[in-house]
């Protein structure tokens, strides 16, 4: 299992980012996919999940109405759109699948929003 996150980066409070993961290693199709993300000094917590034909999604209370998460099938990518960022969005965000009892992360992507 790989998955690689991209599309971090440096936004102003009330803006947007895109991120995306894309996954090998494994039949993406038929797993949910899920981000977390980890502010410094913080415990990571997890922010989206999306089931593996799409359609069900869950949300984190504090990014309900602001973050969409969606995949792509085709291509083997998951994204997460982010609008209406606040500073408090600020963290290394994580792309995440589960096998089981065993967890697989990405490397990560920082996003950091000030001004």
């Amino acid at each position: 299992v790989q998955l690689v996150e991209s599309g971090g980066g440096l936004v102003q409070p009330g803006g947007s980012l895109r991120l995306s993961c894309a996954a090998s290693g494994f039949t993406f199709s038929s797993y949910a996919m899920s981000w977390y993300r980890q502010a410094p000094g913080k415990e990571r917590e997890l922010v989206a999940t999306i089931i593996s034909f799409g359609g069900i999604t869950n949300y984190a209370d504090s990014v309900k109405g602001r973050f969409t998460i969606s995949r792509d099938n085709a291509k083997n990518t998951v994204y997460l759109q982010m609008n209406s960022l606040k500073p408090e969005d600020t963290a290394v965000y994580y792309c995440n699948t589960r096998r089981g009892l065993t967890n697989y992360w990405g490397q990560g992507t920082q996003v950091t929003v000030s001004s």
